[in-house]
Formats: structure tokens, sequence, C-alpha cells
């Protein structure tokens, strides 16, 4: 009981300061990771020290340049998708929505790939990393509508069945033991060349233009929330980074280790839709 009590305020306590320095800025700007998404079913690849817990993702120059990659990527991925669409926000989601709604948060930066941010009703979303239910032609920049592909993945395969899989980080599936040499993957419908998702590769850069206008969003900021990430990867660093360094103060959501943890003003030590929508219902009037 005094373990869970001790929980309980510690929670409390966050909650209270967060509301309290949200409250006090009017131009707050969001970066978020799979922490906000992991309480929508969606796996995370670091653990809370912020160590590869599974297989690294594809690299870009592996998909580009392997077929067999591009096999194994797109058989996984025809398997995880229907499990990946059928994830719902999170409370977290649903938290910075209404943060938004309310003044508090106007632009948010996200490094996942799943929409899930605009599902729950935030506007104004910089999707770092690209989006998932996208594909895009290497050769032309053609795209396509993801379930529209998924149908083409499925009639250029139809004996491909596998057992029930666990989903993956990527929206793809856990399959291990499969012969993928068999797999056919459609190329672009317009001009046949590759077909990629259209997010951002481990080994690929992000675009000039989606790096610029997160950087805009973070230098036009009163301050800056992290939520649900380690920082781990360049891209979300950079900003805090650019943040720090135009004396904008960041403050963290997450459990476990982050890139930053020497560079915030405060952090808040726990799961993001506790601790966001605790903060929400307070500044909103309610009860944390």
């Amino acid at each position: 009981m005094d373990a869970v009590s001790a929980s309980d305020f510690e929670s409390a306590a966050n909650i209270e300061r967060l509301a309290e320095w949200l409250a006090a800025r009017s131009h707050v700007t969001a970066i978020t990771g799979a922490g906000v998404s992991t309480e929508s079913g969606i796996p995370d690849y670091r653990d809370g020290d912020g160590n590869w817990k599974r297989s690294p993702p594809v690299q870009y120059r592996d998909f580009v340049e392997s077929e067999a990659v591009r096999k194994r990527y797109w058989a996984r991925s025809m398997v995880g998708w229907p499990m990946f669409t059928a994830a719902r926000p999170s409370a977290a989601h649903f938290a910075l929505a209404g943060l938004e709604r309310v003044g508090h948060v106007t632009q948010l930066v996200t490094q996942n790939v799943d929409r899930l941010h605009q599902r729950a009703g935030s506007r104004n979303v910089v999707d770092l990393h690209g989006r998932l239910d996208v594909v895009r032609c290497l050769a032309n920049n053609h795209r396509f509508d993801r379930d529209a592909f998924q149908t083409r993945l499925r009639d250029a395969n139809p004996d491909w069945n596998v057992a029930p899989a666990r989903i993956a980080p990527d929206g793809d599936a856990d399959l291990e033991g499969i012969d993928f040499d068999a797999f056919n993957v459609p190329a672009c419908e317009v001009c046949g060349g590759v077909l990629k998702p259209d997010v951002v590769f481990y080994g690929e850069s992000v675009p000039r233009e989606t790096t610029a206008a997160a950087l805009a969003a973070v230098e036009a900021s009163d301050g800056v929330l992290v939520a649900g990430s380690s920082l781990m990867v360049w891209s979300s660093f950079r900003l805090v980074r650019a943040a720090v360094e135009r004396s904008i103060p960041v403050v963290a959501v997450n459990r476990g280790r982050t890139r930053a943890d020497d560079l915030y003003a405060f952090k808040c030590e726990g799961e993001c839709g506790a601790i966001l929508g605790g903060t929400a219902a307070l500044l909103a009037g309610g009860t944390a």
C-alpha cells in the first residue's frame, strides 16, 4: 500500500508541475515518440535504457539495393498491416489533441508514422519520419494509398498464408523461419519503379522541407514538451538541442533514460497516457 501511495503521490506531483508549466506558456511544441503509441498496442524498438530490445529495422540502402530485402519487408508488411490499422489512439494521443484545442500545445512534431495523432484530433502535426499509410515510388515519386497497395499485395500472392504473427514497430509482423523467395512485390503501376513505404528508413535522410518545418516549430515556441521518446535518433535530438541553444525550456514525459536527460528543465518519469491525460484534465478544470 505504501508503494502504491508513493507512486500515486509522485504521479500527482508530476501532473501538477507539468500543468503549471504549460499554463505559463502560449506556444509549446510537443515532440513525440513511440511511447505515446505503445499504449495503442504498437511496440517500440528500445528499452528503458534506450538500447535495442529487438532486431534493428531495415536499412534504407539494403531496401533499395536488395530485392530479397524488399520481398522480406513487404511480406512482413502485408501480414502486419491489418493489425497496424486496427490500432486506436491512446490516452496520450487524445490528451495532446485536447491540449492543442485549448491552446496549450500549438504544434506537434512526431517521430511516429502511424497517424494516430491525426486520428485523435491533432491538426498541426509534422510527421518527422513520414507516414506509413502512403506508398512512394522511388523512381518518379508517384504516391499510392497503402490500403490499395495491400489489395495489390494480396492479389500478387494469393497462396501466401502464414500463421498468426505479432505486430512489429513499423507496421509489419514478426515472421521467422519463412522463405520469402516466392513472394511477389508489385511495381509502381504508373512507371514500374520500386515501391517503398513513405517513411524515413534508418540510413535515410529526413526530407529537407520536413526538417525545416520541425525546426521552425521549435524556434517559434516558448517551450518544448518531449513525450514518449528516448531521442536516440538525431532527427529528434537535434530539435531539443536547437531549443536549448535558443534558451527555450524543454521538459519531458517518459519512462526510462533519454539522450537529453541533462538538458531538461525537468522530467516526469512515467507513462505518457496517465501523466498527459491527468495534465489535460487539470488544465480543463477537472481533477487529475
